[in-house]
């Protein structure tokens, strides 16, 4: 029998929002990019997504859901799946969701291992953040932790987010047999 992982302590910050940035970037050169708003994203692709972007960082939550539990949340009318598609090839995603008339959470944001590196990290949130901001919320808000990339903070900050709180979470990474489930549903 597998040994299960050794659950990991992460510092989580609470980041907020209350202006739409200022900045401006071109799109960078050399490479072709798409972003498509995906709203009927089917549950396979998104859990490719989400394991691609994420497998670095410790994501796991939504790939313990069952199909039911992560229909429900990904086809909900107020959560939103953009895919960033670089030279043909999906590239990361960002997800949001509408709290309440004046909050919209940036849940998810990141890029797939081969998209690093090609300098469309701050363009790519930029883009995210010019999409929310287009829904006139009074501010957005996001999480990030110390399992995530080392410079996931720093990069928020640059765009306008401001940390309001920070917290401790315990996260525990997936095990053999959650592997081997997760491989039979894709």
């Amino acid at each position: 029998m597998a040994k299960p992982p050794a659950s990991l302590n992460a510092h989580v910050t609470h980041l907020e929002m209350t202006a739409a940035p200022k900045a401006s970037l071109p799109v960078p050169v050399n490479i072709q990019t798409a972003i498509m708003r995906a709203p009927s994203m089917p549950l396979p692709f998104y859990r490719y997504l989400y394991r691609q972007v994420g497998a670095r960082w410790q994501w796991v939550e939504r790939l313990r859901m069952s199909d039911e539990e992560l229909a429900a949340v990904l086809h909900d009318k107020r959560n939103t799946i953009c895919v960033l598609y670089v030279n043909g090839a999906p590239a990361g995603f960002y997800e949001y969701v509408t709290r309440d008339d004046d909050t919209i959470e940036l849940s998810h944001f990141g890029l797939i291992e081969h998209a690093l590196g090609l300098g469309i990290g701050k363009w790519f949130l930029l883009q995210a953040l010019y999409a929310i901001w287009s829904q006139n919320p009074q501010r957005v808000v996001t999480t990030t932790n110390n399992l995530d990339h080392p410079r996931a903070l720093q990069l928020y900050q640059m765009f306008g987010f401001s940390p309001v709180s920070t917290g401790s979470a315990v996260v525990r990474p997936l095990s053999d047999k959650e592997l081997l489930e997760l491989f039979k549903k894709s």
